[in-house]
């Protein structure tokens, strides 16, 4: 099966145009132990998984999701914003029930062999216990948990006023998971080709939209009892401005939703982020990542160009490195 895997990984690497550098590769031999049948679990010993953590750009989920393909069944894939607003929208609406997590865990996990839990990053207390709650689950059942993230487990929920909600966590993590940082200061995403579909098939545009290409109608959307302003809706083409998007009470929710309807996006009026509050600069991050992961085509519109609006993001706020790396996809059009 480890040979199977590691063949696996080189195969998808050929189709994509490309090759895998010499720290991606141990990556993949590593995972693919990882990854491969075990014996019951009286005889298991550690690891139980991977931790897989590094800068951006590196290839990490492209890696774990190429071993996640070639891996047996059952398995399971989750994004990090899906997975703790599903495990906050179960324990909200089961008010009351003390085993509203486990169950919800059961739906997410249950008798699955593999689980992958993508980019995580923690910064709210809540999601610091959900996912100590995770490891428990996956280490009292016989399921193998890979983690990408672009923190080191010490790393994660950083505000010194809460960080020791993560310490039970992140003691799991070093007792359990094999920790692999991939390291490398080549951040792939800026020397990707051009596709011709999905995320990085979109472009971002620095000037404004005139004449027929500008859209004035505006629109509602409609989520269970709410109703959302957007400025118009094309078949499954969604299009808004910066400020409906990220400047009202929205949540990955709506965001994740609406990526699952819509395959084509475009976001016009974007400003600097030096000028928009922290909650709206952090829900633009949170639509990006939830865009990339969807894989939605997407185009960016702002009277600024896409260097001037990333040198004010990095400028406003210590966390953009994900995006700023993301945003190294797009076509760049005048």
């Amino acid at each position: 099966m480890r040979d199977q895997i590691i063949a696996a990984a080189d195969t998808a690497s050929s189709r994509g145009g490309f090759s895998l550098d010499p720290d991606q590769r141990l990556l993949v031999a590593q995972l693919a132990v990882v990854v491969a049948p075990r014996p019951r679990r009286r005889q298991w010993t550690a690891p139980r998984g991977a931790y897989v953590y590094g800068p951006v750009g590196r290839g990490k989920s492209w890696i774990v999701n190429a071993v996640f393909d070639a891996a047996p069944a059952p398995k399971v894939r989750v994004h990090s914003h899906e997975f703790f607003h599903r495990l906050h929208a179960r324990v909200h609406s089961e008010q009351g029930n003390p085993q509203a997590l486990r169950r919800a865990l059961d739906d997410i996990v249950g008798a699955r062999r593999l689980l992958v839990f993508d980019e995580l990053h923690i910064h709210d207390p809540g999601d610091a216990r959900f996912f100590t709650r995770l490891l428990e689950y996956v280490l009292a059942h016989e399921t193998t948990i890979i983690v990408t993230s672009n923190y080191a487990p010490d790393d994660l929920l950083p505000n010194p006023v809460w960080h020791h909600i993560m310490e039970a966590g992140t003691a799991l993590i070093a007792d359990n998971l094999a920790i692999h940082r991939l390291a490398g200061s080549i951040d792939y995403r800026t020397t990707t080709r051009q596709r011709d579909a999905g995320f990085a098939a979109g472009a971002w545009v620095s000037s404004s939209p005139s004449g027929a290409d500008r859209r004035t109608t505006d629109t509602r959307l409609h989520l269970g009892r709410r109703s959302f302003p957007v400025v118009a809706v094309d078949n499954r083409h969604l299009w808004v401005t910066f400020d409906q998007i990220c400047d009202g009470p929205l949540s990955t929710i709506e965001y994740d939703h609406w990526a699952s309807l819509f395959d084509t996006w475009t976001i016009s009026d974007i400003p600097l982020f030096e000028v928009v509050d922290p909650e709206a600069q952090q829900r633009f991050i949170n639509l990006v990542d939830i865009l990339v992961d969807r894989d939605v085509h997407t185009t960016f519109r702002s009277p600024h160009t896409v260097d001037e609006f990333l040198t004010s993001a990095a400028a406003s706020r210590p966390d953009t490195f994900r995006m700023v790396s993301r945003m190294h996809l797009l076509r760049v059009a005048d």
